[in-house]
């Protein structure tokens, strides 16, 4: 297939989309306004301990991970994994909830966690049963509900809920009071019990640069440091042709710079603000979730014993849970420390003082670990995002744009057009692609 393609942000969306147009035989120029790759996907390296931007992890059960990627490619990342479950922590308690078919090690002691009843356990069971069942397709379609109201459907005890639920998928969506679309549940749920939870050594970083490779292999410019300032018909204007004609003209996409490029069509693959204003597409969200994760360090003989499961605080939500990465990832941290991340919800902790997040952070492991001594916890570092995921309460994901909504040769891509997740940024790429090539 002949023609050009610009694409326009270097984030998954944008890697993917990229990488397929020149698959199919376009010419392609992505441009990146950031030095690297990657969007809200990033790893940087401070006093030696590897940091994600925010707490992200990767579900190998994503299938967009292995359409992209492959076996081979998500080998090559190296994975570092979590034990499946979690441990549910109080003050003086802690329990383990592991799942008995992938972790069957700890399913006695899953089984002895008072935290959540024995009818509830079983009920997990028989939920996971049913959404392997369900058809790819069958997801993020018909009648939506809260998960809080969703789980309460099937029978779950509010208890299951506050203990296990609200800090656990606090987690996910980033949203404690369960007022999620329980489309995200349902997928999430489905994509944990087909594959695991991980990091690669190197951070998360490995992800976006793994897709950059691939789209490099099949052609791809990458141009870092260039901000695109418009997008515009050759004409200077829109044009009136419905998307998808093969008659709808060209797309001049022009840099911050004062440069220009011409292509047959431009994928917009930006931040969904900046992809709004590129394209003026009105349905594009731009209302965000804000997340805040502290980065915390220890004396490698003071870090808690805590094996590989996250820590959920099921007594209170500052913070809303702890991670031990280095015990995860002994790559993220030098070997003589140790290195937790801990989760904070809310707008509230984007303007607590540093200070204050930590204190939680070492009163919390105190009331859970009576009698070890955390008093040398440190701040690494806080990562204060405001716009960790769009909204996505019920009803949301009916609402959201298509690929092809701007008119003229513009498509978009972004989680936005899918769902706020790795998968829905992934998905979206491969999906604008199929779009940009109508003008091809």
């Amino acid at each position: 297939m002949d023609g050009d393609a610009t694409v326009v942000g270097g984030g998954l969306s944008g890697l993917v989309a990229a990488a397929r147009l020149a698959d199919a035989g376009a010419d392609v120029t992505l441009f990146e306004r950031r030095p690297t790759v990657g969007g809200r996907v990033r790893t940087e390296t401070v006093d030696g301990f590897t940091l994600d931007r925010g707490f992200q992890v990767l579900f190998t059960g994503y299938p967009a991970v292995e359409r992209e990627l492959g076996s081979d490619g998500i080998d090559d990342l190296d994975l570092r994994r979590f034990a499946p479950g979690a441990t549910i922590c109080r003050p003086g308690s802690r329990a383990v909830l592991a799942d008995p078919i992938r972790d069957p090690r700890h399913a006695l002691a899953s089984l002895r966690n008072d935290e959540v009843s024995f009818s509830d356990k079983l009920r997990t069971l028989a939920l996971r049963y049913d959404l392997d069942r369900r058809d790819e397709r069958d997801f993020f379609s018909g009648p939506d509900a809260s998960i809080r109201e969703y789980l309460r459907s099937w029978g779950f005890a509010d208890e299951y809920l506050a203990n296990f639920v609200e800090p656990f998928y606090g987690g996910i969506t980033l949203d404690r009071t369960l007022s999620t679309s329980k489309h995200v549940f349902e997928y999430t749920f489905r994509a944990m019990s087909r594959g695991s939870i991980g990091v690669p050594a190197a951070g998360m970083a490995a992800l976006p640069e793994a897709l950059a490779a691939r789209a490099r292999s099949a052609g791809v410019e990458i141009r870092t440091g260039a901000a695109v300032e418009s997008v515009r018909t050759e004409e200077g204007g829109r044009l009136p042709f419905r998307s998808g004609s093969s008659d709808a003209g060209r797309a001049v996409v022009e840099l911050e710079d004062g440069s220009t490029r011409e292509s047959d069509v431009v994928v917009v693959a930006a931040s969904p603000p900046e992809a709004r204003k590129l394209t003026s597409v009105d349905a594009i969200p731009t209302e965000g979730v804000p997340n805040v994760t502290g980065w915390y360090a220890l004396p490698a003989d003071a870090a808690p014993e805590s094996g590989s499961r996250i820590l959920l605080n099921a007594a209170g939500e500052s913070p809303n849970a702890v991670v031990p990465m280095s015990t995860v990832a002994p790559e993220y941290a030098p070997d003589d420390r140790a290195l937790l991340a801990a989760t904070f919800l809310g707008d509230g902790p984007l303007r607590r003082p540093a200070d204050a997040l930590r204190d939680d952070v070492r009163d919390a492991l105190h009331a859970w670990f009576p009698g070890e001594d955390f008093s040398a916890l440190e701040t690494v570092d806080v990562h204060r995002i405001r716009f960790a995921q769009f909204a996505q309460p019920p009803g949301v994901h009916a609402t959201l744009p298509g690929a092809d909504d701007p008119e003229g040769p513009v498509v978009i891509a972004g989680d936005y057009t899918e769902w706020s997740s790795i998968q829905g940024a992934m998905e979206s790429g491969r999906t604008a692609a199929e779009a940009a090539r109508a003008y091809l």
